[in-house]
């Protein structure tokens, strides 16, 4: 026990190599130990940015603009507001297949811009509804989020050759259910339904004609 004391005891002394440098200068550690000075009672520890330190100043932003007649919280604003649309285009560009661009017709490019303003008028709208309960993440981390919550299909066989298909999404979580409730959308995207595929008269399923019935499952 003392062995291990004394070795803990030497673990929370600053190293020599580092004293006055990196992390150790922005923590104050405190030992209380015994009457003996060989036991550790007690260990304690404070974190006191040293001032004049690259912790003090971790980083900084340096934006050119020609609008001097804007403040300087305007001007972040408008600069957040740009690196915030950028990323959604880029995310939207994947999702509609929208890159890339090989269109020569005129009316075809106008087209697409539309697709574009308008699927990121959807993206805004959503965000804003979300931002005003309390939800305020990016594009990027809201689909992130909501991909966890899949859709499958389970398929039986009947016993007249008939199939059974029963696509049903996956059972939400917390955050799923936060997301939807805000929105006013269900927890479970689809409902579920139980789609009844039959073949020709007879024991053995047609695969290349068939009749198909969809009817709500509970």
């Amino acid at each position: 026990m003392l062995a291990g004391a004394f070795r803990l005891s030497l673990r929370c002394q600053p190293a020599p190599s580092i004293t006055g440098a990196r992390a150790a200068q922005h923590y104050n550690v405190e030992i209380a130990k015994d009457k003996t000075g060989l036991l550790v009672q007690a260990i304690t520890w404070t974190k006191k940015i040293k001032p004049g330190s690259a912790a003090m100043h971790p980083g900084v932003y340096c934006l050119r603009t020609t609008l001097a007649e804007l403040d300087n919280a305007t001007l972040w604003r408008t600069y957040t507001l740009l690196t915030n649309l950028e990323s959604v285009f880029r995310s939207l560009k994947t999702d509609l297949g929208l890159r890339p661009v090989f269109h020569q017709v005129e009316r075809r490019v106008e087209g697409q811009l539309f697709i574009s303003v308008l699927a990121y008028h959807f993206v805004h709208m959503l965000r804003l509804r979300l931002k005003a309960r309390g939800v305020d993440d990016s594009w990027q981390a809201l689909r992130e989020a909501m991909s966890t919550q899949q859709r499958m299909t389970a398929t039986m066989q009947r016993r007249d050759g008939r199939a059974v298909h029963v696509p049903k999404a996956t059972r939400p979580e917390a955050h799923h259910h936060k997301i939807n409730t805000i929105l006013g959308l269900s927890p479970n995207p689809g409902g579920t339904h139980r789609v009844l595929v039959s073949g020709r008269s007879g024991s053995q399923p047609d695969t290349t004609r068939h009749n198909t019935e969809v009817e709500p499952y509970a």
